[in-house]
């Protein structure tokens, strides 16, 4: 029976799922690609970016947009090697020599990409290496690159300007196409360089970028679509009133959809009954359950609040600041690339994040208060927090 699913990429056969490239305009993307075009797709963390990048990996090498090579690659384990050019560059080449040989066949990738780096040195090593691998088939290579904004200071920056450098080779000894992946938008790069601490703007660094693409969260009709593949499956059936409330609490977040369905029909053993329907009240008590347990997301989430720009524009939304004065643009639009918020008008993205942020912004001070001796100073007498 497949099942909810709240960690990694979805796989059909396991998952209850919306299909990844329904959630695309498909359309878009694919002439984006026949166009040879490099851009970026970006939404909050677990929202299904790399799902959707495996399902149109698995799509154009069928050929849908004709003819072309393509690789899915996550780049994301060179970023232990933090501002270190050389391990980073072997990190994301090892990576595309291993991603190649699953998607593009044994002899794609150049196998000698060690001693390229040791001769070329890591600042042009990806550009001589994709040079290679571009020219060694007929058919244009298109790269899925996942998680790049994991990278940092001049890692980043040396990635950005390499494959800059190579883009007027394309498609003959060149990718024709690139897709950067994470989660902000590429103009919010902000790079600081380990060298000379020079601040660099990514749009700077990649000025070749033809669109920024924004994968989005479910809509109301793709919730109820996911939770009546459980009812379809296990014969187990929502109520209307549970359906709502599923939508109101997550307000379509991939992830608290799933782990909101998955608390309440398989963490609530009594659920697990599949004769017994899930009612709002059970989906009420796994959206605590979810608050309390402060899972990977939630926790990520509360981590992105010790962050000063994020905290500039969230601190006065909770305190129901009627004006943004003194506020960048940025920040805002900074925050709702994180899934914090929402904009036009800014609020917070949903029910269960209203709840988990001020708890986190306040969790020291709750901490404390309920240790002190001496209430006087939080307590009024009235026995009212203060």
């Amino acid at each position: 029976m497949r099942f909810f699913n709240t960690s990694g990429p979805v796989v059909r056969e396991d998952h209850y799922c919306i299909p990844p490239l329904d959630r695309l305009d498909l359309d878009e993307v694919l002439t984006l690609i026949r166009q040879k075009r490099y851009f970026v797709l970006h939404a909050p963390r677990q929202t299904g970016k790399t799902s959707t990048l495996l399902a149109l990996r698995d799509l154009l090498n069928r050929g849908a947009a004709g003819p072309v090579r393509c690789v899915y690659a996550n780049i994301e384990p060179a970023q232990a090697a933090r501002e270190q050019l050389d391990p980073a560059m072997r990190a994301i080449l090892a990576e595309l020599a291993r991603r190649s040989r699953h998607s593009a066949g044994p002899d794609s990738f150049p196998a000698d990409w060690p001693s390229i780096v040791d001769e070329a040195g890591p600042a042009t090593a990806l550009q001589e290496a994709l040079s290679r691998w571009g020219g060694a088939d007929r058919r244009p290579l298109v790269l899925l690159l996942d998680e790049v904004d994991a990278l940092v200071g001049d890692a980043l920056i040396s990635l950005l300007r390499q494959l800059r450098a190579g883009y007027d080779e394309r498609p003959e000894r060149f990718p024709a196409s690139v897709v950067l992946c994470g989660v902000r938008d590429v103009r919010d790069y902000r790079i600081r360089s380990g060298s000379t601490r020079e601040v660099i703007a990514g749009g700077s660094a990649f000025n070749i970028k033809a669109e920024s693409l924004r994968l989005g969260d479910f809509s109301e009709s793709d919730v109820h679509a996911l939770l009546l593949q459980h009812t379809e499956d296990a014969g187990q059936r929502f109520t209307e009133a549970a359906l709502a409330e599923v939508w109101n609490q997550s307000r379509g977040q991939p992830w608290l959809v799933n782990a909101l369905a998955h608390q309440a029909t398989w963490a609530d053993r009594a659920a697990r009954d599949r004769t017994r329907e899930i009612r709002r009240e059970g989906i009420l008590a796994a959206r605590e359950r979810l608050i309390l347990r402060r899972d990977t997301h939630l926790d990520q989430l509360a981590d992105k609040l010790e962050e000063p720009r994020v905290r500039r524009v969230v601190e006065p939304m909770l305190l129901g600041a009627e004006t943004a004065a003194g506020i960048p643009p940025d920040d805002f639009q900074y925050v709702a690339d994180l899934g914090l918020i929402r904009l036009r008008p800014a609020r917070i993205a949903n029910p269960i994040y209203r709840e988990v942020i001020p708890r986190q912004l306040s969790w020291t001070t709750e901490q404390m208060s309920f240790q002190s001796r001496s209430p006087a100073w939080y307590v009024d007498p009235e026995d009212r927090f203060r």
